[in-house]
Order: structure tokens, then C-alpha cells, then sequence
């Protein structure tokens, strides 16, 4: 299942793409990562996925990888008579924290912290942006607004505040405990929704205590200002374009994510751009042109991954939606233009042992045409630093730790093999000629060259680069 691309796929699993079949076709179209919508997904459902995709897994002997999508904290109205009342621009409207059902000038709203943290001038975006309000007054149990963009507000409909911190925890109740049975069913990564703060992230480390690794999904104007302090903690970054788009004008978004790509890839930490990449396919078998170059413009940029959301989850043309991806992507990268800007993009390594041989081996490999780089990894952290290097020559990574696999499946350029761990350093020289051969990234009498950290089985101890001749069974090192 040697993927002709460097980029990775992720899709959404939902009613659409729920049976064993279909997991299977979309794993076979090009999906490298399962994402779990826990939003939608009961805690039965969610380790019946995983059962699932940890079975076709053993089918294919190849990682793959299982993201769990928090839902957040939801601020929501309360509940109006007849469940909806109209507002008009320019009128005030007030909410309190009356229990009673709301009309057409007031409602409750039952988020404490809200009335703590709101001031005069803060804006409130009702329903995902469709209604606009700015706060005249705020007091402890009182909030004047002034209707901006009016309309249709219904009971329950969500609240944002993009120029507010809202003193919130990152983890609500139902995100612990759907924390909790993810871990359980061993899951790779867990992403994080409405994160406002590095604090966030940390909460969250210290319930998952490496048993998964945490992504940041940045969706909010207060997660923005502070991206690189989140960036610090967290293990991977997800734009989140659709919230963002919410909270802040829809023309700084194609900014930001290229601010956050960049900054993943100076950290040499995987980022997804996310939602709305294939929209028009959930109910057509082709996208539209702008949807296309929406796609390449993120792999251009070196994204590690792109996400499909409905598109795959609920869609009509779920198979369809990932073949598409996977099609964009081999494209785009056979672009002769893609190298070139994966190269404006190139940071300079970090002060570290594992970046200067990360940094080496790319140099290495590309000025004497080498057919692969070969990186011996226990934790996956080598074949990070080689893959934030972004080299011409493929990457293939060999982990005895099948854990370290699944979450190098979101790496970008990383074909990731497991295997038990070489006994010395000719055992680890032949293996990794005899698996860049089988493997068909080298042919014989071609060289790779090998990444490893000595002592062997050591996490962190990148400290070794050798290369080698690529025969039909056996390596002769050179």
C-alpha cells in the first residue's frame, strides 16, 4: 500500500462511511488517518471504529492512524417561546440569567463565565456568525447588545465571542470522559476544539500521559495570537478554517493558515488544513475548480495533511472524496514547481544533534541522488526531524513501535514499516536496504541512506548516518 504521494489523507468517518466495507475502499482510495467525530459519535460506536480500522490494519500490515475529535466546550442560548424569535438590526437585545423563555428582546444565557468575562465593545456571533450583536452594557447578571446583523434566533444556538477570553476549561465533562474511553480503545491522536490558551493543551497532556498525542485545532481569534506558546505544547496543529471563519473576517483565514503551516514547519510538528476542502462533493462526484486549487494551494504550501469532513462522513460520494484528494495531491507534487516551494519554506535546523543529522541526511541524499532516506525510529521523533527537512528522496521509517507508526501516518513523506528492532548496526544496515527494495522505493544497485540513533532502540539519540548499496536480498555497505 505504497502511497504515491507525500501529503496524507484524512477522512472523517460517519453514517456514510461507517461499515467495515467502506472503511476499506477508503483506505484503499488513499486515506492514511480515520477521524472520529465524538460530536456525533457515541462511546459504543467510537470503539466499534476502532475494532474496525485496528482490524483492516492487521489485513494490510500497514499503520494506520485514528485521530479523536473532541467536541469542546458548547456556550449555547437558552430556550425561547416557540423556540425562535425574530431580532432586527439596530434594536438592543439583552441577555440575562433568567431561566424564563426568551422573545424578541431578551433570552438567558446560562455560561456564568460569560457575564465574568464580556466588557463594551465585545462582539457576540449567535448561530455560527448569522446573527451579530456588539455588548453596550455588561453587568454580573445583564448583558446590553446592540443587534448588528439580525434575524432568525433559535433556542440553543451557539454563542462565540472572538474578542473575548472566556474563562472556560478546554475539556468539558463530556470531553473527559469521551478522553477517557479513547484512550482506552487506543487511539493515536486527540484534537482539541475552542482552545483559547496554552493551558489548554497542557490540561489535556496531563490526562493522556503519552498514551496519544494532543492536536491543537485553531479556531479561535485568542488561539491565533497565541499560536506560538500553543505550538510549544502541542503535538501537531489542525487549521480549523470553519470556526475561524466564523470569528474572524473570512479574508484573514488564507492568512493564518499559512502562518500556522509555517510555523508547524519551522517546530517540524504535522499540521492538517481542515474543512470545507471538498464541499461541493458531499452531494456531487466532482469538485469544483476553486475547491481544487484550494486543496493544492495547502500542499503547495508543505501541509502534512488535508481533511475531509461531511465530504466523507456524510456525503454521497464518500470513496469519491478521497480518491479526489489522493488524485490532487499526486498531481501537485509531481508539479515541477513543488519542489521549488516546498524549498522557499525551508527553515534552518535547530541547535540539536537530531536536526543537524536530519539536516545532513536530506543534504546527503539529494546531492548524491540517493533512491531513499532509511530512518530507524523507536518514538517516531527521527523520522519527524527528517521529514521537517521535507526531502526529494522518499522516507521510509522502520519502528519496532507500532504506536510510533500510527502517528507518523499523518507525517508528511513518511512510509512508515514495522519490524523488530536491528541487532547491531549490520543487522540494521541490511534490513533497511531489504526493506527500501521490497518496499519498492530502491532498486538494486541503487543506495539509500540510513538514519539511526546509536545506541540502538534509544529514543532521541539520533546520532548516525550511513550509506548504503541496495542489492536484491542483502546490503553491502559503502
Amino acid at each position: 500500500m505504497r502511497r504515491q504521494r507525500r501529503t496524507k489523507v484524512v477522512a472523517t468517518l460517519g453514517p456514510a462511511s461507517s461499515s467495515r466495507d467502506v472503511i476499506a475502499r477508503l483506505f484503499a482510495a488513499g486515506a492514511d488517518v480515520f477521524r472520529i467525530n465524538m460530536s456525533h459519535t457515541t462511546h459504543q460506536r467510537m470503539r466499534e471504529l476502532v475494532e474496525t480500522i485496528r482490524s483492516l490494519e492487521a489485513e494490510c500490515n500497514r499503520p494506520i492512524g485514528i485521530l479523536v475529535d473532541l467536541q469542546g466546550p458548547k456556550l449555547r442560548l437558552g430556550g425561547f417561546k416557540n423556540d425562535a424569535a425574530t431580532i432586527d438590526g439596530g434594536q438592543d437585545f439583552v441577555l440575562d440569567t433568567d431561566p424564563a423563555p426568551g422573545d424578541a428582546t431578551r433570552v438567558n444565557l446560562p455560561h456564568p463565565e460569560i457575564f465574568a468575562a464580556v466588557k463594551p465593545g465585545d462582539a457576540l456571533l449567535i448561530d455560527d456568525g448569522k446573527l451579530r450583536l456588539t455588548v453596550t452594557q455588561a453587568e454580573p447578571q445583564r448583558i446590553v447588545t446592540r443587534v448588528v446583523v439580525g434575524g432568525k434566533i433559535s433556542s440553543r444556538k451557539g454563542v462565540s465571542l472572538p474578542h473575548t477570553v472566556v474563562p472556560v476549561a478546554a475539556l468539558a465533562s463530556k470531553d473527559l470522559a469521551d478522553l477517557e474511553a479513547a484512550l482506552e480503545a487506543g487511539i493515536d491522536w486527540v484534537a482539541l476544539s475552542f482552545i483559547q490558551r496554552p493551558e489548554d493543551i497542557a490540561e489535556a497532556k496531563k490526562i493522556t500521559r503519552g498514551r496519544a498525542a494532543v492536536m491543537a485545532k485553531i479556531e479561535k481569534p485568542q488561539a491565533v495570537a497565541r499560536l506560538n506558546d500553543i505550538l510549544d505544547l502541542a503535538d501537531a496543529l489542525m487549521v480549523a478554517r470553519g470556526d475561524l471563519g466564523v470569528e474572524m473576517p473570512l479574508e484573514k483565514v488564507p492568512g493564518v493558515q499559512k502562518e500556522m503551516t509555517r510555523a508547524c514547519r519551522r517546530a517540524g510538528k504535522p499540521v492538517i488544513v481542515a474543512t470545507q476542502m471538498l464541499e461541493s462533493m458531499i452531494t456531487s462526484p466532482v469538485p469544483t475548480r476553486a475547491e481544487v486549487s484550494d486543496v493544492a494551494t495547502a500542499i503547495f504550501d508543505g501541509a502534512d495533511a488535508v481533511m475531509l469532513s461531511a465530504e466523507s462522513a456524510s456525503g454521497q460520494y464518500p470513496i469519491e472524496a478521497v480518491a479526489t484528494m489522493n488524485r490532487i495531491a499526486e498531481e501537485v507534487e509531481n508539479e515541477t514547481l513543488y519542489p521549488p516551494a516546498l524549498h522557499v519554506l525551508h527553515t534552518e535546523p535547530q541547535a540539536t544533534g537530531a536536526d543537524a543529522i536530519a539536516a545532513a541526511a536530506r543534504q546527503v541524499a539529494e546531492t548524491l541522488d540517493l533512491a531513499a532516506i532509511v530512518c530507524w525510529t523507536f518514538s517516531g521523533a527521527t523520522a519527524l526531524r527528517v521529514s521537517r527537512e521535507r526531502p526529494k528522496p522518499p522516507i521510509v521509517a522502520i519502528s519496532p513501535m507500532l504506536a510510533a507508526g500510527r502517528k507518523l501516518s499523518l507525517v508528511w513523506g513518511v512510509h512508515c514499516v514495522i519490524a523488530e528492532d536491528a541487532r547491531d548496526q549490520d543487522d540494521m544496515v541490511e534490513r533497511a536496504c531489504q526493506t527500501a527494495f521490497r518496499d519498492r522505493f530502491a532498486k538494486a544497485g541503487q543506495r539509500v541512506i540510513i538514519v539511526a540513533g546509536v545506541p540502538l532502540g534509544t529514543p532521541g539519540a539520533t546520532n548516525m548516518i550511513r550509506v548504503a548499496f541496495v542489492g536484491d536480498q542483502s546490503a553491502a555497505e559503502v
